[in-house]
């Protein structure tokens, strides 16, 4: 009886401690607020007792990283989807609605000039002969032998958000050309009508590579980065985004109804909202939960360069497999990336298309 009620005082004691360390930071200014985690980091000491420290999340440490990695994402495959719900749940608690994007492509039709039957192989003499083709049919000396080649005829459609679309059709129909249209990266060569909105807008209204992403089958990645290396880069080009600004508006409307953050979905959120900084949790999430933790510090490789698999390169692309076959991929590894992509549509509101049909 005397221990349990030891074993009580610790609890409540712990807890005081805790509410004593929340209410401080919620006496900070918004800017220090946002910088600091709430006690999130639970260490076990060599003596059994607990502990539990407070961070400056924009300043984690190697081994302040992996215990908040472990926290949340123990087992990738099972917790991938739960720790996606618990961002949802922590905007949808004060009714901050993340922004959905559809996309509507209308009457799209495709079509380009090109060389048929032996003009089209890539020989010597055939460039040859395109080149001087090129040249003089600037001043209208030869004509062209090139054909019209209709590629996609009166096409429309919508990409809803939350979804998860899967594209269909036999070889040669389009697809690639669709999502190249989708994407906005058609060739400036090809002949296009119709339109593609993003929620009402076109192309030259944003920033398309903000938006959206488009990765073709072949992997272009610089062979002497390695693979944590080649994500960071990644992760540093595309930046933050609008991600502070949701949180500060996140922060506020959850001190004026006075609720307490997850602790660990807090740290997470503000240390991957904090630009400028060389490492993010964010990469070692996508290392984690592709399976690519074990390789983070192998060298991509090349040609020249020794370095990860095939199907581990299909992995350091990560949305690669959603356009065009999964050339060397075994269907495990095909359907690994399938499964923790297709998650994201589930629990916030991305829309995903890709041709992919696992059979």
């Amino acid at each position: 009886m005397a221990s349990a009620l030891v074993g009580d005082d610790l609890t409540r004691q712990e807890e005081d401690e805790e509410e004593l360390r929340w209410a401080a930071i919620e006496r900070l200014p918004t800017y220090d607020r946002l910088r600091k985690g709430t006690p999130m980091l639970t260490q076990v000491l060599a003596n059994g007792k607990v502990v539990h420290d407070e961070v400056d999340v924009t300043n984690l440490g190697m081994q302040d990283k992996k215990l908040l990695m472990e926290s949340f994402l123990k087992v990738a495959e099972e917790d991938n989807e739960k720790f996606l719900r618990r961002l949802r749940d922590r905007t949808d608690r004060v009714g901050i609605e993340i922004p959905k994007i559809e996309v509507r492509y209308e009457h799209v039709s495709v079509e380009g000039d090109v060389y048929v039957g032996s003009r089209a192989l890539p020989t010597l003499l055939n460039v040859t002969l395109n080149t001087i083709e090129s040249t003089l049919g600037l001043v209208h000396l030869a004509p062209s032998e090139k054909r019209k080649i209709q590629i996609l005829k009166d096409v429309s459609g919508i990409v809803k958000p939350s979804r998860m679309t899967l594209l269909l059709g036999p070889p040669g129909a389009g697809k690639t050309t669709l999502l190249h249209a989708l994407a906005g990266k058609l060739d400036k060569d090809l002949k296009v009508s119709g339109k593609v909105t993003y929620c009402g807008h076109e192309f030259h209204e944003f920033v398309p590579q903000r938006t959206c992403a488009y990765i073709s089958q072949l992997d272009l990645h610089h062979g002497e980065m390695t693979v944590g290396e080649t994500l960071e880069f990644s992760g540093r080009c595309v930046g933050v985004g609008t991600r502070y600004e949701m949180l500060v508006e996140l922060s506020r409307r959850e001190k004026e109804a006075g609720i307490k953050p997850d602790p660990e979905i807090d740290a997470f959120m503000k240390n991957t909202a904090m630009a400028g900084q060389k490492t993010s949790l964010v990469t070692d999430y996508i290392l984690k939960t592709l399976g690519l933790d074990t390789c983070a510090d192998i060298m991509v490789g090349d040609e020249m360069r020794r370095g990860i698999s095939g199907g581990q390169k299909k992995r350091v692309t990560t949305g690669e497999m959603l356009v065009g076959p999964a050339k060397a991929l075994d269907s495990s590894t095909t359907f690994q990336i399938c499964k923790r992509t297709g998650s994201l549509p589930r629990a916030h509101p991305a829309a995903l298309v890709t041709d992919k049909l696992l059979r």
